[in-house]
């Protein structure tokens, strides 16, 4: 089973998500039987760099809704976070541009290391704070990963795999994805948001049924949970 990710560093859904999948694929033991694919998404590619602007008032402006609506929004996002043993650090938070996170993750794809990535950078903004769209922490995470400094630092001041990043966004755009988590199964079906844990399983449980059937378009086996929006 492929399993295709689209997803932002930045959306609170998405690590929400990844964990509630992890989970369906382990209580269901697909875990070695599938394979999880990540994608590129940016939900505002025109996010300042190294913004010290933060994540709750980010989120007022872009909704226009008051910073008291904005936070209540992210403490109830939160709560769901717990449900899966995440612990997101809210305070901490700030806008970032996510570019040269989905370049980092493009280049450990190459080392075979980019699972480990993926978590890292998800890890990092949500549950310490950090600032990955700084080369400092980006490299951090790199090394973290086992992929060499200086080669990461090179490929950071270059606009290498930004080319694969624009096609992963081209892509989703041509599937129809408005917001993310987005979850492509073999190619034939979709989940759309952060699903509970149960929906996977039951939908994974669902398509091993059906998975000899010819689909000639995705089929979206979920309605939006929790997803962020462009």
């Amino acid at each position: 089973m492929i399993i295709e990710v689209w997803s932002d560093y930045v959306c609170p859904f998405c690590y929400i998500g990844k964990r509630r999948l992890e989970h369906a694929l382990k209580q269901l033991g697909l875990e070695k039987k599938s394979e999880v694919v990540f994608k590129a998404f940016q939900l505002d590619p025109n996010t300042p760099v190294a913004s010290d602007q933060s994540l709750v008032d980010g989120l007022a402006s872009k909704f226009k809704v008051t910073k008291q609506e904005a936070e209540n929004m992210m403490n109830n996002i939160k709560e769901q976070a717990k449900t899966v043993n995440l612990h997101y650090q809210v305070d901490r938070m700030k806008t970032s541009n996510t570019l040269d996170a989905h370049r980092l993750a493009k280049f450990a794809e190459k080392q075979n290391v980019e699972k480990e990535v993926t978590e890292h950078l998800m890890h990092g903004y949500f549950a310490e704070g950090e600032r990955i769209d700084t080369e400092e922490v980006l490299v951090a995470i790199a090394t973290s990963a086992g992929l060499d400094a200086k080669k990461t630092k090179d490929m950071l001041h270059s606009d290498a795999f930004e080319g694969e990043v624009k096609k992963d966004i081209e892509e989703a755009q041509e599937i129809g994805v408005q917001g993310v988590p987005f979850f492509v199964i073999n190619r034939k079906y979709a989940i759309s948001g952060a699903q509970p844990t149960e929906a996977f399983v039951e939908a994974f449980e669902k398509i091993a049924e059906e998975e000899e059937m010819t689909k000639p378009k995705l089929q979206v086996l979920g309605t939006d949970d929790g997803a962020c929006d462009i």
